[in-house]
């Protein structure tokens, strides 16, 4: 039985992003980082000050990893790239699809051994024309191929146990991980298979009790799975499609969510203002925050 619940949340930041992806939080700063991808942004919003910032950048990206107080690094159409948090100077960093540029990176998370797995995908959403990569140390190792729409990566606390999904095929993966290399030690299996529900499994996350909790694209909704794969509960959004949901505050116990408009026609986007914005939801939740990548 799962248990529904109306939202009792806010609006963090209005700015509608076309495709909303990829929030992080960084607690040494009480910041917020997300990405409008096909708007080639980067937008920061410091919980503190309520300062916000927009970033443009010259290519398309959908996820970041801290690195330290001054550095992140962004993963991009164009490969991954350091970026210096003041000047916002990018710097190449490593390769991830030289021979594909009709790709681009969707979702990724950093691994609790300080690696990172990052997915691509056709920037026209071909069948099967994506990957998931690992990569540590500047080595970049294709883990999973053949996936169309890579989303739902998230690890457990100890970093035993990955999860991924395609998005057009909508089973929610589950992987035994090495907890100090994060590279895959088991076949992947089936956890959720949600092929005949009413839209995707899109970003996702887990708290510090093993649970996940999984934005559904296309449902309005944000999910929340015992590690066994039951769904237990669900949350709904003012936003049809909701992209990835981030643990924030300084204790990791607030729940935002990135959403977009992309694809709504013009009734559909009056009839959801909060469309393509940064929401949170009004819950109390025992979070973990995303770790740092080893450079």
């Amino acid at each position: 039985m799962t248990d529904i619940y109306e939202f009792e949340g806010k609006t963090l930041c209005n700015t509608n992003s076309v495709l909303g992806e990829g929030p992080t939080y960084d607690p040494d700063s009480n910041t917020v980082w997300w990405f409008n991808i096909l708007g080639k942004e980067l937008h920061e919003l410091n919980l503190s000050t309520s300062e916000k910032k927009v970033h443009p950048l010259p290519v398309m990206a959908s996820v970041l990893a801290r690195i330290d107080a001054g550095r992140q690094l962004i993963a991009t159409e164009e490969g991954l790239f350091v970026r210096d948090v003041a000047s916002g100077n990018l710097t190449f960093y490593a390769a991830l699809e030289n021979d594909r540029p009709e790709n681009r990176s969707n979702d990724g998370r950093t691994h609790p051994s300080g690696a990172l797995w990052i997915g691509t995908m056709s920037k026209r959403a071909e069948n099967q024309a994506g990957a998931i990569y690992h990569v540590a140390g500047g080595k970049v190792t294709k883990i999973f191929n053949g996936i169309s729409i890579p989303n739902s990566i998230c690890f457990s606390p100890d970093g035993t146990v990955g999860y991924y999904t395609d998005s057009r095929i909508n089973r929610l993966m589950r992987v035994m991980v090495d907890p100090l290399t994060g590279l895959p030690s088991g076949e992947p299996i089936v956890l959720v298979d949600s092929m005949d529900d009413p839209g995707s499994i899109d970003g996702s996350v887990v708290d510090a009790d093993g649970y996940l909790w999984n934005a559904r694209w296309g449902a309005g909704v944000v999910d929340r799975y015992s590690p066994d794969g039951l769904r237990i509960s669900r949350y709904m959004v003012p936003a049809v499609q909701p992209s990835c949901p981030a643990f924030i505050g300084v204790n990791a116990d607030r729940l935002a969510v990135t959403t977009a408009w992309e694809g709504l026609d013009e009734d559909a986007r009056s009839a959801q203002p909060s469309a393509g914005a940064l929401l949170e939801l009004g819950i109390d939740v025992k979070g973990v925050f995303d770790p740092v990548y080893v450079i």
